[in-house]
């Protein structure tokens, strides 16, 4: 059973974050204002981690140098406070669909910052570092062909009439191609730095190997940053103001569930299998958003779109294969290497 439990604990990720992304969206067009929701949800979350690392992590937690403080705080900097401020000014502009569809770039751009960093070996010759390549290239092509190529027949909806009006049908008609542009190069620069935070987040969370209190203290420097932002920017009083609403269940769903839970069971499982395993159910998260978008929401696609998310999801995979056959390779000098010693013996 434990060998199944990260892929258990990934799916659970995706479906708990493609609810956040629907109440998030919900909330935004309704008012709460991202840059006050970003502080709200990490200070909730510091709490909450905070608590149970005193708990669960006092005895066997680790020292905290001065380098490995500065590592965190740069993984909050990428993780919650670029990454999160970032994504969610694009989502204001694009639909849910579209939003979720372009994280599936993430492997991709992983696996780049990776290679150009020295810490992923590509042999073009062999079969798997071809397929992570063009993987990554075929990835990158469909995002772009997603955000660029509005073009071709609009596809029919399952409904004519959305079940939950958020959208302003006048507003998105009249700079829906601005706005289309503009929101996804937002995403997409997000993803890049949430890739960089996954790869980081590798090698911090060996020389800090308490996961529970890494993310207190990941959730901790992302509130100041956040507040610092959004002090300097929204300096208005009443954005801070929380009522018993949707945007408030928003802001304990996202703090409790996003920043608490989910940031825990991806610093387990890229512990356990690497940053890369921890991006590729990124997929299911699109087929429950699109299902809920299209049934809730009324939303409608272009053909261009279609065909940009299944080159995106068909490199995600060529990339994932790669990555399978890297470790199937890395497991077989293992064995020899201990057949070999017991030979010996």
């Amino acid at each position: 059973m434990e060998a199944y439990s990260p892929y258990v604990a990934m799916i659970l990720v995706q479906f708990a974050y493609g609810g956040s992304n629907i109440l998030v969206k919900i909330s935004l067009e309704k008012g709460l204002n991202h840059l006050v929701f970003v502080v709200y949800r990490h200070v909730l979350a510091m709490v909450l981690l905070g608590a149970f690392a005193y708990v669960l992590e006092r005895k066997h937690r680790p020292k905290l140098s001065f380098a490995v403080m500065a590592k965190i705080f740069v993984l909050a900097l990428f993780g919650a406070t670029i990454h999160l401020n970032v994504y969610y000014t694009g989502f204001s502009y694009v639909s849910l669909t579209v939003a979720t569809a372009l994280s599936n770039v993430i492997p991709s751009f992983t696996f780049l910052l990776a290679f150009l960093l020295g810490m992923e070996k590509v042999k073009i010759t062999s079969g798997r570092g071809g397929a992570k390549v063009l993987g990554t290239i075929v990835c990158i092509g469909g995002s772009l062909i997603f955000t660029f190529w509005k073009r071709g027949c609009l596809l029919k909806g399952f409904v004519q009439k959305p079940l939950i009006h958020i959208y302003d049908t006048d507003q998105l008609r009249h700079h829906g191609n601005e706005n289309w542009f503009k929101g996804s190069a937002l995403i997409l620069t997000s993803h890049i730095s949430w890739s960089a935070w996954l790869i980081l987040l590798a090698t911090v969370s060996k020389d800090y190997p308490a996961p529970l209190s890494l993310n207190a203290l990941i959730c901790f420097f992302a509130s100041l940053q956040s507040s610092f932002v959004a002090l300097f920017i929204g300096r208005n009083p009443t954005l801070w103001k929380l009522d018993w609403n949707v945007q408030l269940l928003t802001i304990v769903y996202c703090g409790v569930i996003n920043s608490a839970l989910l940031y825990y069971l991806q610093t387990w499982c890229i512990s356990v299998k690497g940053p890369v395993f921890s991006a590729m159910f990124s997929p299911l998260q699109l087929v429950i958003v699109a299902l809920f978008s299209a049934i809730a929401f009324a939303e409608r696609l272009h053909l261009g779109s279609l065909i940009g998310a299944f080159l995106i999801v068909v490199g995600l995979y060529c990339v994932l294969w790669g990555k399978k056959k890297d470790r199937f390779a890395v497991d077989e000098q293992k064995e020899d290497r201990n057949g070999t010693g017991d030979d010996k013996v």
